[in-house]
């Protein structure tokens, strides 16, 4: 392709400059959704496979697996039963666990969900690539009234290490019974995972006993027996039941097997699932919604060539007598085809350009958002190969888009540009 094409291309581009601009942000917003949805969909992947790592096994009540998975990990839901502490003391004990870590829910704070566990959650528990949780400030609770604090947890209520804080029974909206008697002190501030670890509150599990020793049947005490902070510490707080357990083994061969010792596990009816399975069945789950938003994005790709076709048509007409003058200069039929195309192709790359800064410049706009409010983080990194290959794909249907009124072009003859049509 020579030069001197390329510069007719782009000086009659710029004759019809607004036409071109109206094409090219038509284009852009196509774009910027298509490769929107394809940055939503790698971050949401590797935001779920990144929440926990490490964790051989997760062990709870028989149900579902995805549900016993959504409420251990995302905090999402409620569990259907509980277990008996003697059935995690058993367990724990048996020669292939390496770790267990025992967690607690049902309560919340200011929707904030509490998670009662043991110092061994803070040493053990894995994210990302294996990654430690770490402390922007304070440490592990110590005392029975101490609490350690998600970093959303710190920003948006505005806490910090000494802050006092009063929990609640149940969770969401359910959360109406304030343990008001019982009130906590922020002992640490954990350091930002983009996991649920950052919007949890975390005490240990005696002082989950301590703000229900009191209550009886799931009921808050009543007037005059209700037991003081003070006298609580000094009861057997030992826990009854756990609602989950996140268990590392001493060699990962041993999975299968410890699986299906927990589900055949003849005191209590048990379920244990591997993370990462579950988490892939997770997002097979939903997986067809993904689906359904790529198809509606390339859909919108689609509707906006048409567009760009519709329009080289309707302006073809009025560009007979340039065509006519080309051809009468010495141009070729070929070239007065390629011409068409070349524009088309230009219009679609200059979008596609575009469309990617407006992708970016989104992200970088929206990831805190995204990262508190949905827990996954946005991926900024350089385009991937993929997402150049739509790019490219983008590129070539801006050329295909202009290969109708270049081939109607082509097909004219010189006469029919000269003549006067009244």
């Amino acid at each position: 392709m020579n030069a001197p094409l390329l510069s007719l291309a782009l000086k009659s581009l710029i004759n019809r400059k607004a036409t071109a601009i109206l094409t090219i942000a038509a284009i852009a917003l196509s774009v910027t959704l298509l490769l929107g949805v394809e940055k939503v969909r790698s971050g949401a992947r590797d935001s779920f496979a990144n929440t926990v790592s490490g964790t051989d096994l997760i062990v709870g009540a028989r149900g579902g697996a995805i549900q016993l998975l959504l409420y251990s990990v995302f905090r999402i839901g409620d569990a259907s039963n509980n277990i008996s502490w003697q059935s995690y003391e058993e367990l724990r004990a048996w020669p292939e666990v390496a770790w267990s870590v025992p967690i607690s829910l049902g309560d919340a704070h200011r929707g904030f969900r509490v998670v009662g566990t043991t110092a061994g959650y803070f040493e053990h528990l894995r994210y990302g690539r294996r990654q430690a949780l770490s402390f922007d400030a304070g440490q592990p609770f110590a005392d029975l009234f101490d609490a350690v604090i998600g970093a959303d947890v710190a920003r948006e209520l505005g806490y910090v290490v000494g802050d006092r804080i009063v929990l609640a029974h149940g969770a969401g909206a359910f959360a109406v019974q304030s343990h008001d008697d019982k009130p906590f002190t922020v002992f640490g501030v954990l350091a930002r995972t983009g996991t649920p670890v950052d919007r949890s509150v975390h005490v240990s599990l005696a002082a989950i006993e301590a703000i229900h020793v009191d209550w009886q049947s799931g009921r808050p005490p009543r007037p005059g027996q209700a037991v003081s902070a003070e006298a609580a510490r000094a009861m057997a707080l030992q826990p009854k039941a756990v609602t989950a357990v996140l268990v590392g083994l001493k060699s990962r061969m041993a999975a299968f097997a410890v699986q299906r010792r927990v589900n055949t596990y003849a005191d209590e009816a048990l379920l244990a699932i591997l993370p990462g399975v579950t988490l892939q069945q997770l997002w097979d789950a939903i997986g067809g919604l993904e689906k359904a938003l790529f198809a509606i994005s390339v859909m919108v790709v689609v509707t906006g060539f048409m567009g760009m076709t519709a329009v080289s048509l309707g302006a073809l007409n009025e560009r007979r007598r340039e065509m006519a003058i080309l051809r009468s200069v010495g141009a070729r039929p070929r070239e007065i085809f390629l011409l068409l195309v070349v524009e088309s192709g230009g219009l679609a790359a200059v979008a596609a350009a575009v469309g990617a800064a407006m992708l970016y410049g989104g992200i970088w706009l929206a990831r805190p958002f995204v990262q508190s409010q949905f827990g996954f983080h946005l991926p900024a990194g350089g385009l991937s190969a993929y997402e150049l290959a739509l790019l490219g794909l983008v590129v070539l249907a801006g050329c295909a888009s202009g290969a109708l009124p270049a081939y109607l072009a082509y097909r004219r003859s010189l006469a029919d540009g000269m003549a006067v049509r009244r």
